[in-house]
């Protein structure tokens, strides 16, 4: 064990000084005695806890500051997503941050973010709640043996604490909470949110800063390989079944959320999973439902009888976003080490809500770039505040509030690796088709499950394709476990007009959204562009 004088020494290192009791590496029993004692959360029937974030039950993006510093000043991609933050006010919120921290305790949990260790980094995330530092011992690869946490040497550092608040007239916020990311000192500040995720995802956006600079492609995408290796890679936004589709009881769980593709193959971001469970069905989801129900695993904001301590997962009285962060141990499928060979299959999911997008469509590497670029879905009612019909989403990368640097930095390595390894490339639509959201009934999961299982077994590719007449990528005329009417929309579409109208509308969506691209497009992938 590390000598507790040396832990407070590298606190001191950060300019946190006084503190009351430091809980160092807790394990997961001992974290959560703290939860309740300290009335963080409750136990639930059979064992997982349960937690509220209070007003954020979801991601802030627009309290997520880059500091501007010289190091990376050039490098970032500046924009709606990835907004600046002058270093002297980040130097000025640390000093009060590490004020408001003397005298309380804390919990440090030391854990990597990356499986495979020729690119993983050294991470220490420290928190004023005990769950928040058990999200990260879910969530990061936790250290094998008390010896590698002795001589584990943190590169960078989480410092969350949410009841601390930023002065937005002082500290240039744009309201109380705040998520700093300094690249050249690699620490992160996150306050005024109990929210989780911020976290997770500061650490990816970080990864996304440096591991291109190495010829990384860093992913927002899932993973499995089959039992002879294969590996297949699932890029999509929340709500396309990302996390769904790739926890398969008949291949190996990589990771459901975030990964690195280098040289050597792909591997896991993470130690853990941060799933959707609105509604989960325990039918159609079984492997996720059963983490739910599982000590060690934290339920945000479900609901639950408190009498009982039953769990609803129907109950969307507090968010639609309500999560389930567990060990990726829970997957009884889970590959350990989380590290892979190159992956044979390439698939983007998308939700289409205007039921124009085929269920399957097979692309090119220059119709995979574009797609990966353009990073399309839908948002229906429900899903965001104001959303009361549904539109059209783009998000570079699948993940622009994470990309740091230009979408084309992504999007080439992509393209090379894609090129590189005979990747093969896929578009899978999980929304609607041929009748949109509110008339038609979404794609079930049964469909979409029958799709790729024929992508992934090679079958699909022995049907017959056609163009599509308007994104022309290709669309298999048949597809085994899954009805000719829906694999059409156009075919399964009851009025032909107002089809071409949703289906125009659409492809002049994309097409403005690519706009920000085309400039640095190389030609030879210039033939995808609609």
């Amino acid at each position: 064990m590390k000598d507790p004088k040396t832990v407070r020494q590298e606190l001191e290192s950060l300019g946190i000084k006084n503190v009351g009791q430091i809980f160092w590496n807790a394990t997961t029993p001992q974290l959560y005695e703290q939860v309740v004692r300290r009335n963080e959360g409750l136990i639930a029937h059979l064992g997982p806890i349960v937690v509220r974030t209070g007003q954020h039950v979801g991601r802030s993006p627009r309290d997520r500051f880059i500091v501007r510093e010289p190091s990376s000043q050039d490098k970032v991609w500046w924009s709606k997503e990835n907004l600046g933050i002058e270093e002297d006010r980040f130097h000025n919120l640390f000093l009060r941050l590490q004020a408001y921290l003397q005298n309380k305790d804390i919990f440090v949990q030391d854990c990597y973010a990356g499986a495979s260790p020729r690119y993983r980094i050294h991470l220490r995330v420290i928190s004023e709640n005990a769950w928040h530092n058990l999200f990260a011992r879910n969530m990061f690869i936790q250290m094998k043996t008390p010896e590698e946490a002795a001589h584990h040497k943190p590169e960078f550092t989480i410092i969350h604490a949410p009841r601390f608040s930023a002065l937005p007239e002082v500290d240039g916020t744009n309201s109380e909470a705040f998520i700093l990311l300094h690249l050249a000192r690699k620490v992160v500040l996150i306050g005024g949110t109990s929210y989780a995720g911020e976290m997770k995802k500061s650490i990816f956006t970080m990864l996304n800063y440096l591991l291109p600079l190495d010829e990384v492609l860093s992913m927002h995408c899932s993973a499995n390989v089959g039992r002879g290796g294969d590996v297949a890679i699932f890029f999509g936004l929340s709500g396309t079944g990302k996390t769904t589709l790739s926890a398969d009881p008949d291949r190996l769980l990589v990771g459901d959320d975030e990964h690195g593709w280098s040289d050597e193959g792909v591997f896991n971001f993470e130690g853990g999973c941060y799933a959707k469970v609105i509604r989960l069905n325990p039918q159609a989801e079984p492997e996720i439902y059963e983490c739910t129900r599982r000590f060690g695993t934290i339920l945000e904001n479900v609901g639950m009888d408190y009498l009982t301590r039953r769990v609803d997962l129907n109950d969307d009285s507090l968010t639609e976003n309500t999560r389930a962060a567990y060990p990726i141990t829970h997957i009884p499928s889970a590959l350990r080490d989380g590290v892979a060979g190159h992956p044979s299959h390439l698939i983007m999911l998308t939700c289409d809500a205007f039921g124009v997008m085929p269920p399957v469509a097979q692309l090119t590497t220059a119709q995979a770039v574009y797609h990966f670029l353009s990073g399309y879905t839908a948002k229906v009612a429900g899903t965001e505040l104001g959303v009361k019909e549904p539109q059209a989403t783009f998000s570079a990368c699948f993940g622009a509030p994470f990309m740091a640097l230009p979408p084309s930095v992504y999007g080439r390595l992509l393209a090379e690796k894609i090129r590189r390894h005979e990747v093969k490339c896929w578009l899978v639509n999980t929304g609607w088709s041929g009748r949109p959201y509110g008339e038609g009934e979404r794609i079930s999961i049964a469909y979409s499950r029958a799709i790729i299982r024929n992508i992934l077994t090679d079958k699909l590719e022995q049907a017959e394709f056609s163009p599509d007449p308007l994104f022309g990528f290709l669309v298999p005329n048949s597809c085994e476990g899954v009805p000719p009417e829906v694999l059409d929309p156009r075919a399964g579409a009851p009025d032909k007009d107002r089809f071409e109208e949703r289906a125009l509308r659409l492809l002049a969506d994309f097409r403005q959204n690519f706009r920000q691209f085309e400039a640095e497009i190389p030609p030879e992938l210039r033939e995808a562009v609609l």
